[in-house]
């Protein structure tokens, strides 16, 4: 089978971004991966193709991994990226935690957005970003004011960057889970049964959710695998919220 194209997924050791990277190669895209160099075993674990550690947040890391990648693999089809999480309070998080965050998951998403589309623009044949935002990216929740914060960064830049890039041919969406069962959930405290009640313990979300079950990372692997396919041509600078109808309900 014909690749359909190179496609670089950040953040790909685990959950949603490992669900995505897996996902995309059984649809048939050459794959480049890259995550945090202390994630080089389960890089290499999850490797067919090729790997590249660096943060994402530095911006001469992601000028090195779009320039290698497209040495090695000759051009840049798609970018995905995936991002962190911490549940703390506005009173309790400390400045530290909000730099960290917010690099991550803002600069970092920026940068990428930037050099991928540079190389997507000097290409000439258009291309698909993907980014990863969030429900609370959406709406904002107690005890996730840094993450909230940062991922209405994610939602705003890909919009921003869905109006200059489109001209370009290039697509720029995001995904926006609900609460995923992802290691990143029980962390983030969604779903762990033994909560404070400032987070929603797992049996209340799944009340609210209409399918009355949580989400997955092949469930988010899905939406990405569309909105990097060609029949996603039409759709540009949307968050695409997998999140089983929750936004909609008060929680």
């Amino acid at each position: 089978m014909a690749s359909l194209g190179v496609a670089l997924v950040t953040g790909c050791t685990q959950g949603i971004g490992r669900a995505i990277a897996t996902r995309l190669a059984k649809d048939g895209f050459t794959l480049s991966l890259n995550d945090l160099p202390s994630k080089d075993a389960e890089l290499q674990a999850l490797a067919s193709e090729l790997t590249f550690e660096g943060h994402v947040s530095v911006e001469s890391d992601v000028q090195r991994m779009v320039v290698s990648h497209v040495e090695q693999l000759g051009s840049l089809d798609m970018v995905a990226n995936a991002g962190i999480c911490i549940t703390k309070g506005i009173l309790s998080t400390s400045s530290e935690e909000w730099d960290r965050i917010a690099a991550v998951n803002g600069r970092g998403t920026f940068l990428c957005y930037k050099y991928a589309a540079k190389q997507m623009i000097d290409q000439g044949h258009g291309g698909r970003i993907i980014g990863a935002t969030s429900l609370a990216g959406k709406q904002g929740f107690a005890s996730l004011s840094a993450y909230s914060a940062s991922k209405w960064t994610v939602r705003g830049l890909t919009q921003s960057a869905a109006h200059e890039f489109g001209k370009y041919g290039i697509t720029v969406n995001a995904y926006a889970p609900g609460i995923i069962d992802t290691d990143m959930g029980m962390r983030s405290g969604f779903l762990s049964p033994s909560l404070n009640h400032d987070i929603m313990r797992v049996s209340q979300y799944e009340r609210k959710s209409a399918v009355r079950r949580n989400g997955t990372p092949a469930d988010i692997a899905s939406v990405v695998s569309y909105l990097a396919s060609k029949e996603s041509s039409y759709i540009t600078g949307i968050d695409n919220a997998p999140d089983a109808h929750f936004d909609c309900f008060p929680y």
